[in-house]
């Protein structure tokens, strides 16, 4: 099998990220992986997608680090390669995180792999579907019973409105961003100082405000799906809980938040079953799901990480499972001649 892999840029890729343990194991499990940065990719005049891509050796890895430094070192395989050729192409760049220095790289992923797409490459996840979710608004397309009251405007009197009609505590965050950039907890005691708050948030954009959920106080609990459903191994499942740093609202990892053992409960699981169908509709093969309680937060279509924590806690290589998971999907495209759909490969 031929995977490409697509980053931001493969020279700010870090051992702990997902992407590179999803490579890492295809390296391993003998396949060929190529890592490419959005900024690598160009359609060339035989109207096919190219790319300036990396790869390294077929030899087993069992560290992250030795993998990334053959990766980026001078080692590495370096080519031009066709993308059409290859079997699966993951779309793994985080658009956020160009929004204020490469505007332009945000929608340079799934743009070219709408292209790539139609010479039958699995595409995932979906492009199109990338395109509709490039900020937090997709969210609000999911079922609302299962998603905490929200409001999104950039009028600070609809949002100290919305402020008072539940109890003065409230969440205000950008509607596009992530890693709990730019997250603020407003309380009763902070409504005089509501207008400064909403200002800073709306310097991104419109600004979304969310009912505050007590049990975010525990943290939330990230779990992963793949073809719609819980990614699930050795009866393990493929989460883990993200507890907050003292009185940081914000539980992200890289926000000070530590890890621990999830319980996967009922709640977690209808929630999973209710946003299964347009997950399913929409062809994303993997997400994270972001819990509080028996509420979604968030929906994480385009760089869902923490694989490695979900390893770390429940003794599985996920890795594996994912990647045994595109093995089958290019058997399948393989036996129907690569004449399927991609939407529904993505989550067949």
């Amino acid at each position: 099998m031929r995977i490409g892999f697509v980053v931001n840029d493969v020279l700010t890729e870090q051992a702990g990220y997902t992407t590179i343990r999803l490579a890492m194991a295809a390296v391993t499990m003998g396949h060929e992986a190529w890592i490419m940065g959005v900024g690598d990719l160009a359609y060339d005049t035989d109207e096919k997608i190219k790319a300036f891509a990396r790869s390294v050796g077929g030899k087993k890895y069992k560290l992250t680090e030795s993998f990334l430094k053959e990766l980026q070192g001078k080692s590495a395989r370096k080519e031009r390669i066709t993308v059409d050729d290859l079997d699966v192409l993951m779309l793994r760049n985080d658009p956020s995180a160009d929004i204020v220095t490469r505007p332009w790289a945000q929608s340079a992923g799934f743009i070219f792999g709408r292209i790539a797409m139609r010479h039958g490459v699995i595409v995932l996840n979906h492009p199109n579907s990338l395109a509709n979710s490039l900020n937090k608004m997709y969210f609000q397309l999911f079922p609302e019973e299962v998603r905490p009251t929200t409001l999104i405007t950039m009028d600070k009197d609809e949002v100290r409105q919305f402020a008072r009609e539940n109890g003065g505590n409230i969440v205000l965050k950008p509607l596009q961003g992530s890693g709990g950039q730019n997250v603020f907890l407003v309380r009763k005691d902070d409504l005089s100082n509501l207008n400064q708050i909403v200002e800073a948030v709306s310097r991104d954009g419109y600004v979304i405000a969310q009912e505050y959920l007590p049990e975010a106080m525990q943290g939330d609990t990230r779990m992963f799906l793949m073809n719609g459903q819980p990614l699930k191994s050795n009866g393990r499942y493929a989460a883990f809980q993200r507890i907050r740093h003292g009185d940081d609202i914000r539980s992200n990892i890289h926000a000070g938040g530590k890890i621990a053992h999830a319980e996967i409960t009922d709640a977690h699981l209808r929630i999973a079953e209710v946003v299964r169908p347009k997950i399913v509709q929409d062809g994303m093969f993997l997400v994270g799901l972001d819990i509080v309680g028996d509420k979604l937060m968030e929906i994480n279509v385009f760089s869902p990480g923490g694989l490695g924590s979900a390893h770390k806690l429940e003794k599985v290589n996920f890795s594996h499972v994912v990647i045994e998971a595109l093995e089958r999907k290019v058997d399948y495209m393989r036996y129907y001649r690569r004449n399927f759909d991609n939407v529904e490969m993505n989550t067949l």
